[in-house]
């Protein structure tokens, strides 16, 4: 910043306390906003890895229910080559009637931004949200 000279004679330079305090102040106001958006959006983008993987699942028992006339009970019957996913563990296919009906869920591992272990529950017609307790905000599909 430019030296000026004031009327006292003293070089005067630089930001004021005030002025920088402002700065401090309002830096803090929109980081206040943008981390919690940051924080949804990065757990929103790992929910959506346990929707890809099980909806390959879904296509997987499908395919093994038109050749077989049932789902499949456990994984490795299907014809998959899938890694688990990173941030989910798998539970076991459940189901009352493995002609009709197969059912998975995901439960998040790790730290998940506050939103806790939730789960992600899968069955032949996809999605299952009454079975699920992911947050609406962090469905990546609607």
């Amino acid at each position: 910043m430019k030296s000026l000279k004031s009327n006292h004679g003293r070089d005067k330079a630089g930001f004021s306390l005030v002025e920088l305090t402002i700065v401090v102040v309002i830096l803090g106001v929109l980081a206040m906003m943008a981390v919690p958006r940051y924080q949804t959006a990065v757990e929103r983008s790992k929910a959506s890895e346990s929707f890809a993987w099980l909806a390959q699942v879904e296509s997987a028992q499908e395919r093994y229910n038109s050749r077989n006339g049932q789902f499949a009970k456990k994984m490795k019957d299907l014809d998959l080559d899938l890694q688990n996913p990173e941030f989910f563990s798998t539970g076991n296919f459940t189901s009352y009637n493995w002609q009709t009906r197969w059912e998975l869920k995901l439960t998040r591992k790790g730290a998940s931004s506050g939103y806790g272990r939730y789960t992600v529950t899968w069955n032949q017609d996809g999605f299952a949200r009454s079975r699920s307790s992911i947050k609406d905000e962090l469905i990546p599909v609607n």
